[in-house]
């Protein structure tokens, strides 16, 4: 039990100590989204900033249910006497995370018929999304699926079906991106790898 700072959209830090909700799944703070018209938005800063509005500050209690691979505590939360999942999900600010729940399986469901917060918007699911940025192998947007890598020959960008397409990995943390065009690609500087 304690005061809440939120992380992001699953995760608070309750009392100094680190919790993971249990049973939701929210997209990380830099994941984006996608309009049906097609515009890009930072769905996962506005879900984070969202939830710290709703509870940063607010006393939290929570129960703990299981520790993730990371050692963070799982846990069931309540504020003002009101699950913190369940209220999560309903406004489709987060996902019922099936795999390890199914507690907030109808929450979800209501969220998405009346296109409640994400589910206005075309949203790659969170775990996907985080499988993806770690392994920086399968393009986030399929529509975008140029790989511009940085190696010791220079900026070089790879379209799907060349040689080295599928192990190239893109790390984003060394400048490396992808690409929606070739014509994009070569705008920014890149060169279309030579197989």
């Amino acid at each position: 039990m304690g005061r809440v700072r939120v992380i992001d959209g699953d995760t608070f830090d309750v009392a100094g100590v680190r919790v993971r909700v249990h049973g939701i799944d929210a997209p990380e703070t830099d994941q984006t989204c996608e309009t049906e018209q097609g515009t890009r938005w930072a769905c996962g800063a506005w879900v984070t900033s969202s939830v710290a509005v709703m509870y940063d500050g607010k006393r939290a209690i929570c129960r703990e249910v299981d520790q993730d691979r990371y050692g963070r505590i799982v846990a069931r939360c309540e504020i003002a006497g009101r699950d913190v999942g369940q209220q999560l999900v309903s406004r489709g600010l987060a996902f019922a995370y099936r795999k390890y729940s199914m507690a907030y399986d109808l929450d979800e469901k209501g969220a998405a018929v009346n296109d409640r917060g994400l589910h206005a918007s075309r949203v790659q699911d969170p775990a996907q999304f985080r499988k993806t940025r770690a392994k920086g192998r399968i393009p986030i947007d399929k529509n975008c699926a140029i790989k511009g890598n940085i190696t010791k020959s220079g900026k070089i960008f790879h379209v799907p079906g060349q040689r080295d397409y599928e192990r190239t990995g893109i790390n984003l943390a060394k400048d490396e991106r992808w690409f929606c065009t070739e014509h994009e690609a070569r705008a920014a500087g890149w060169r279309k790898a030579r197989r």
